[in-house]
């Protein structure tokens, strides 16, 4: 295994374990009906900063492996671990395709391209879980828990998914700007695209 592979790796380990903190320790839970439970948290910023620092793959996979984790050890949120897994996992894919397929923003250096194409594929990423968490969440909890309960978590599930929404474009945007710099400037920013994917 070369140093890049190692360190890329490395780098995505580091972004779950961030992803499972600042979900699990930086949340504000609601409790819901029922003995289910939504919460305020910028778990997805971090998945969505993973996408854009290593890639879809790599962050969505450290942010999917961090959030999945932090459902694991909680007793109210274990039921929705293949979720959250999916989900997350999801919006690296996304943010990754259009930040660095369309979007190239490790291929340029032009300032106003980055920070455009930043927040496309956050905007992206972060519009897909907006859309399918609240969704997914619906189906299951039709099938699993009945119908009720559904119903009456539906609205805070939505709301709580669009505020994490709208917070995690925010921060993974202004963290991965000088981020970026700091990388460029110690010569351990991965040029993602073309054969470097």
């Amino acid at each position: 295994m070369n140093n890049k592979k190692l360190l890329k790796l490395t780098l995505a380990a580091v972004m779950a374990a961030l992803s499972y903190v600042v979900f699990t320790f930086l949340q504000i839970k609601i409790t819901l009906p029922g003995g289910d439970a939504t919460s305020f948290h910028l778990g997805n910023a971090v998945c969505v900063l993973g996408a854009l620092l290593l890639g879809g793959v790599y962050g969505g996979a450290a942010g999917a492996i961090g959030m999945t984790i932090g459902d694991l050890f909680d007793p109210v949120y274990v039921i929705y671990a293949p979720k959250t897994f999916l989900l997350k996992f999801c919006i690296g894919l996304i943010t990754g395709l259009v930040a660095h397929k369309f979007g190239k923003i490790t291929q340029t250096t032009d300032k106003k391209h980055i920070v455009m194409w930043t927040l496309i594929a956050a905007i992206c990423g972060m519009l897909f879980n907006f859309i399918f968490d609240p969704l997914i969440g619906y189906l299951y909890k039709i099938y699993i828990i009945g119908k009720s309960a559904a119903e009456v978590t539906l609205a805070w599930n939505v709301l709580t998914t669009g505020v994490n929404a709208v917070a995690s474009v925010i921060v993974a945007t202004l963290v991965y700007l000088p981020i970026r710099k700091a990388l460029v400037k110690t010569n351990l920013f991965f040029k993602i695209g073309k054969e470097n994917e």
